[in-house]
């Protein structure tokens, strides 16, 4: 049975266990771990939450430097680096910063890894985030000029991407449960989105590698 590892932001948390029961007869399913302490507060990036580019990296490099192995990997970070202080206008990490970072974490991934899956990062409505999120702001410019860099960058690397972007957006404003974070409903058809995308491209075939 092939093994998919999840490293993602709370996006990922919450369609987690959906993802989990869709793919559980073709995968053993796995994460970063700590989602009892992510759920406490998901804007902050602790225990399964992975959190900004930065942190991904750093995650990744750790887990390389004590010999981890990964089968089918999938990745995303954005919603974090695209943080954007209420008083600076300074983003957590900037866009050239997040390309670098993403060069490095493909590099890392790939050596650690069989198979390395990019999954895009969700949208926000700049109304319903920023009425909700005094401590930081989030737009909806920032998730598409961070897409583009990450879209660019894996078709370079020839990285596939399940583009979880445009799958949500279609449910419009109702998706949101908040300021980012989707409805339950939302949640169980993107894992079921994802799992649709690894079943048709056939990674529950193929033998694992190592």
């Amino acid at each position: 049975m092939r093994k998919l590892f999840v490293v993602g932001d709370s996006i990922s948390i919450q369609y987690g266990p959906f993802l989990k029961a869709e793919v559980e007869q073709e995968f053993h399913y796995d994460r970063k771990r700590g989602e009892a302490q992510a759920l406490v507060n998901l804007d902050k990036p602790v225990g399964a939450n992975g959190g900004d580019s930065a942190r991904v990296l750093e995650y990744l490099s750790s887990e390389r430097e004590q010999g981890v192995r990964y089968d089918i990997l999938l990745v995303n970070c954005g919603l974090h680096d695209i943080k954007t202080s209420v008083t600076t206008g300074e983003k957590q990490v900037s866009a050239q910063q997040y390309k670098d970072n993403l060069e490095q974490i493909v590099e890392t991934a790939r050596s650690m890894s069989n198979h390395l899956i990019w999954i895009t990062t969700t949208d926000v409505i700049d109304e319903i985030h920023n009425a909700q999120s005094e401590a930081f702001h989030r737009f909806h410019s920032d998730v598409l000029a961070y897409n583009a860099i990450a879209a660019d960058l894996m078709a370079r690397h020839e990285v596939p991407v399940i583009d979880l972007y445009t799958f949500t957006q279609a449910f419009g404003a109702e998706a949101y449960r908040d300021h980012a974070h989707f409805t339950e409903e939302v949640q169980r058809q993107q894992a079921g989105f994802i799992a649709k995308w690894l079943f048709e491209a056939g990674f529950h075939l193929a033998q694992p590698r190592g």
